[in-house]
């Protein structure tokens, strides 16, 4: 294992992110006061509780996996896609360093960065409510799973993407409406008989589900049934990324 290579990638992606740590910081800051203002003013007053949480506290999972998958994604995308678009990427490709190297390195630093986000959304839904985690080693696990899956679907789009309006696209027009639609910011049992049959096939409602559970321990979906899709959807990940890399997909052209 060429630990060497893999700490380079790692700390070439990570000074990017150092470099505009206060905004960094102060993002995900104002963006969670934000919902905690709005949904909590608006909806809180008027949803007393779900599933014997208060609306509020309610809120926070939900907020911590919709910032945490989008940043996962974004940072994946964009460190992969930057070689390609100056053509770095072929320097890399050939240096003596393989496909899982490659991964650990760029993964590494994207799934880092975004878990820094959903750390700091705690920190900051504390100020708003008092939370008490249920299950914290569950709960940073499932933090840290989903860091790591969603890397890899950016990593996936940063290849697959031709251009930088492409690299919007998807996380554009899928995640985030995914993510919206899956449990965010309401349990799916609320929803009627027909729908949360629907919202089963989202593949974010079993991430929100498992998360949930580990703050109140209460969650819309087994949680053994949570961990088999996150496992599951991380060993697709890797498929494909060892699939493009052992063939040149997007990537030699």
């Amino acid at each position: 294992m060429n630990w060497y290579a893999i700490r380079t990638i790692y700390f070439f992606e990570m000074n990017r992110f150092f470099r505009t740590l206060k905004q960094s910081f102060l993002s995900p800051v104002l963006s969670t006061s934000l919902y905690f203002v709005v949904f909590g003013a608006a909806l809180g007053s008027r949803i007393d509780q779900i599933e014997g949480v208060s609306y509020v506290a309610f809120l926070v999972p939900g907020l911590i996996m919709l910032s945490v998958i989008t940043q996962a994604t974004s940072n994946a995308a964009f460190g992969i896609h930057l070689p390609k678009y100056t053509g770095t990427i072929y320097e890399l490709l050939s240096a003596p360093v393989n496909t899982f190297e490659i991964i650990l390195g760029y993964i590494g630093a994207a799934a880092s960065k975004a878990l820094f986000i959903g750390l700091v959304i705690l920190a900051t839904s504390t100020i708003f409510v008092d939370l008490t985690i249920a299950h914290p080693v569950a709960m940073m696990t499932i933090l840290l799973l989903t860091c790591i899956s969603f890397a890899l679907f950016g990593f996936i789009i940063g290849i697959w993407a031709i251009n930088f309006e492409q690299l919007q696209l998807i996380p554009l027009l899928v995640i985030t409406p995914l993510v919206f639609l899956g449990g965010s910011f309401y349990s799916i049992s609320m929803l009627p008989p027909l729908w949360q049959k629907i919202t089963l096939f989202n593949p974010v409602v079993y991430l929100i589900s498992g998360f949930r559970w580990s703050f109140f321990d209460a969650s819309d979906v087994p949680i053994t049934i949570s961990l088999l899709a996150i496992s599951g959807f991380i060993i697709l990940c890797l498929w494909v990324i060892f699939w493009m890399f052992k063939t040149g997909y997007r990537l030699r052209s």
